[in-house]
């Protein structure tokens, strides 16, 4: 596949700033916490005031009624204050409107494909494109079951590290470094059903057979929808350049707190102290077990 290139982080700061200014981002403000589950330290996002969960709630309310009426895609054409470039011919890198954290990025398709469908080869390279221009954590939504809101296909990408006084650049890291192994395997720490492996190297061709292999050992497989690769079940896929992790989804909550593949980072976003007290009662692994298929 030919060589892509991908916007620099100078033109997604530059970006966001001129997004900022004129209105079109809206970030939302969040008191950051940490919760200790199985040694992995979870970091906890809380929207930080009445407005901003009030805003939250109105936010989920229009998405349950826009999936009630008749859709209009959000990405043809996308918010011009927002875009931030092309990544080759069949990708482009989007600032996302509604952000919890900072320079979260969307990669999305130039012609429209379901977010159902399984990720190709040129899905991969258009990730790495961006992965070799700044350090990042992708990931994606496989379908509304796994945390997706919208119906055309996008990863999505946020700048490591996710918490800047911890020690390492994602939460449950180091556990994936002290199970690895050769092909897929477990980190027994990691207490949700999933399925991981190393990286060699940036090639979009060995991504995307890693995946297929991962997509197999979480029981996903391929069905033909008008000579097209749909995924069988929910998923979640977390993407770095060292490593790929999947997780197979069974509901889109637990006990009315959103999951989606941050989560399985060691990232959750709860909407206030009712929801933050779930997540403590529960345990972030407990939580998260709870929303995958074992």
């Amino acid at each position: 596949m030919a060589h892509m290139t991908a916007p620099s982080w100078s033109d997604v700061v530059a970006q966001t700033g001129r997004a900022l200014a004129c209105g079109a981002l809206r970030s939302f403000d969040t008191v950051q916490s940490v919760i200790e589950d199985g040694g992995v330290r979870f970091l906890v996002r809380q929207a930080a005031n009445l407005a901003r969960k009030e805003q939250a709630s109105k936010l989920a309310a229009k998405s349950a009624a826009d999936a009630a009426s008749e859709w209009r895609d959000p990405f043809s054409p996308c918010e011009e204050a927002l875009r931030v470039g092309d990544i080759g011919a069949r990708h482009f890198l989007l600032l996302n409107k509604f952000n919890v954290l900072a320079h979260h990025l969307l990669i999305v398709t130039t012609d429209f494909e379901p977010q159902e469908c399984l990720l190709g080869e040129a899905d991969f390279a258009a990730l790495f494109a961006c992965l070799n221009r700044f350090d990042g954590l992708g990931f994606y939504n496989g379908g509304a079951i796994a945390g997706s809101s919208q119906p055309h296909k996008h990863l999505q990408m946020v700048p490591l590290p996710l918490d800047s006084n911890a020690r390492d650049a994602l939460p449950i890291e180091p556990y994936l470094d002290a199970a690895r192994k050769d092909g897929v395997f477990r980190a027994p720490e990691l207490a949700f059903a999933h399925a991981a492996a190393f990286l060699e190297g940036h090639d979009a061709a060995h991504a995307h057979a890693t995946y297929l292999r991962l997509m197999k050992a979480i029981g996903v497989e391929a069905l033909d929808v008008a000579g097209v690769a749909h995924q069988s079940a929910p998923y979640n896929l977390l993407v770095t350049r060292r490593w790929m992790l999947a997780v197979p989804r069974g509901v889109p909550h637990v006990e009315g707190v959103a999951v989606n593949a941050l989560g399985f980072a060691g990232s959750l976003f709860v909407r206030d102290d009712a929801q933050r007290g779930i997540v403590e009662s529960l345990g972030p692994m407990k939580l998260l077990a709870a929303a995958t298929v074992s």
